[in-house]
């Protein structure tokens, strides 16, 4: 299945978008700020990554550029979306090589139109294994590839929070089981 990360520090642009990209049959993981986006890439491993230009800690610039110098990540493409309040800073843009931008709140066309190519191309990407293994040697006459920014987040606030994550996403699971086995004992009575 293919997953994006939708990066945004607004609840409503994170309902928005995960409305419209879980009915299409993505599978959306949703962060609040842009140290998360960073955290959370890792386990995740998009294959697009929708990020808010004005997020707290870590604009959608700066994970953009992440993701671009990542060799782990060369498939993943990215979608900054801004906000109408939002300054959009082109240069900035072309600068972390963002693939597109799209202006909230969405519009599910426009959101949709925007993230399938560059979705299919991604998988293209990823399937072929054109993407460099990380650490592989470069080829004759070729510079190694730039490395990625170390991301040193130890804070007891982000670890809550992905553990918060992770508990809301096997939450439904929890709670089905543990009404199972409450019937099962009641029954028995």
């Amino acid at each position: 299945m293919t997953r994006i990360l939708l990066a945004d520090d607004s609840p409503h642009a994170q309902r928005m978008g995960e409305q419209i990209l879980s009915e299409e049959g993505f599978e959306v993981v949703t962060v609040s700020d842009g140290d998360s986006a960073l955290l959370r890439l890792e386990d995740v491993d998009p294959d697009l990554v929708l990020a808010s230009v004005g997020m707290p800690h870590r604009s959608g610039y700066e994970i953009c550029h992440y993701v671009k110098l990542s060799p782990r990540h060369k498939h993943v493409r990215v979608i900054l979306t801004a906000g109408v309040r939002d300054q959009v800073d082109e240069p900035e843009m072309r600068r972390a090589q963002a693939d597109g931008i799209v202006q909230k709140p969405f519009q599910a066309s426009i959101l949709l139109g925007a993230v399938k190519p560059l979705i299919e191309l991604a998988a293209k990407e990823r399937g072929s294994g054109s993407s460099p293994a990380a650490g592989a040697p470069p080829g004759p006459g070729k510079r190694p590839a730039p490395k990625a920014p170390v991301v040193a987040l130890i804070d007891p606030e982000r670890v809550r929070a992905a553990v918060t994550v992770a508990l809301d996403a096997s939450l439904s699971g929890m709670i089905d089981e543990i009404t199972e086995k409450v019937m099962i004992a009641l029954s028995t009575r």
